[in-house]
């Protein structure tokens, strides 16, 4: 069975080798400038000089600067970097729609069976060498996009949280990898065709991923709030930290919301009439800015949580596949 699997899953070995050949060619030598920019430009300085405090003072302007001018300088390879996203739906796609459909639209399997090798060993040989490859292929892609981000997450400007950003690095693209294929799996167990097949696979993995991007990762933890004066000098959170800011607005002092999607900052001393706060006496005295967020350090237990969803989805999926498999005429 290992030898009947390599032969027919060989091409797309050697077509996901290119893939991974020709994003090293992209991502190792624009990764090694940015580390090098990251050096030579002071940014690497003003990192450890903000640390790891959770708060730093509001007048950062001189450090702020260097960290803006070295994103601006690569914002363009974050952007083309966003496109390699979208490389776990392509093997769930190309790999593992066809890796049973196939087989069945164009009976070729009976082959198989009728040689003494049964549904079960047939499923479980397939499932776990394609498998094995796949997550070998996700780690690799996954540990490297980690290496390429670093420099710019680190600067804040592309915080790991952010929505491209989380899902195309760490641990996150494995899991997403071994869903794609198990649910192009079962889908082929399902429908016996390969087209539609894919289409399940296209419509599934796209939808899980947005509701659970847009619904259920900003609740995995319950998030954390922060606050301070509109006025005055005052401590932000680090930006180097990576918080994924979920809401921001200003609230009076009985704590009521009065400006939402924005901040304030006032110089020291300016009132309006009165004495209310400055912004033309809407918000009432001490009003203040308000944060909820979830606080970067989570990055990896978020990454962990979602991965483990993702995981689990796929072990459910080929189980159902190799029952289905049983009991196909």
């Amino acid at each position: 069975m290992i030898w009947l699997v390599w032969r027919q899953h060989r091409k797309q070995a050697l077509f996901v080798g290119i893939g991974l050949v020709l994003i090293a060619a992209l991502m190792i030598p624009t990764g090694l400038t940015m580390r090098s920019a990251f050096v030579d430009n002071g940014v690497a300085a003003c990192v450890r000089l903000l640390g790891d405090a959770e708060l730093v003072p509001i007048n950062i302007r001189s450090c702020q600067e260097v960290l803006d001018d070295f994103n601006n300088q690569f914002q363009s390879l974050a952007t083309v970097g966003v496109l390699f996203f979208v490389l776990p739906l392509l093997v769930g796609l190309f790999l593992g729609a066809p890796l049973v459909a196939r087989e069945l639209e164009h009976g070729t399997h009976r082959l198989v069976w009728t040689q003494g090798v049964s549904r079960r060993h047939w499923a479980l040989a397939k499932f776990g060498l394609v498998g094995a490859a796949t997550l070998a292929v996700a780690c690799v892609y996954g540990l490297g996009m980690s290496w390429w981000m670093a420099p710019l997450s680190q600067t804040g400007q592309f915080s790991r949280f952010n929505v491209y950003v989380f899902d195309m690095q760490g641990l996150v693209p494995i899991g997403y990898t071994l869903f794609a294929v198990a649910l192009g799996i079962f889908a082929g167990t399902v429908w016996h065709k390969v087209l539609p097949a894919m289409a399940v696979v296209l419509a599934g993995f796209l939808g899980l991923r947005f509701a659970l991007t847009i619904l259920a990762r900003p609740h995995y933890l319950p998030a954390e709030t922060f606050s301070y004066p509109v006025q005055g000098p005052t401590h932000v959170l680090n930006p180097t930290l990576g918080n994924w800011v979920l809401s921001i607005g200003v609230r009076n002092s009985s704590g009521e919301l009065v400006q939402a999607n924005g901040t304030v900052e006032c110089p020291v001393g300016a009132q309006g009439p009165a004495g209310q706060s400055c912004g033309g006496g809407l918000l009432g005295p001490d009003a203040y800015n308000w944060q909820l967020y979830q606080p970067g350090s989570r990055y990896w237990l978020f990454q962990g949580i979602e991965s483990g969803i993702f995981i689990a989805l796929a072990a459910l999926l080929l189980f159902l596949a190799v029952r289905r498999i049983r009991r196909i005429a």
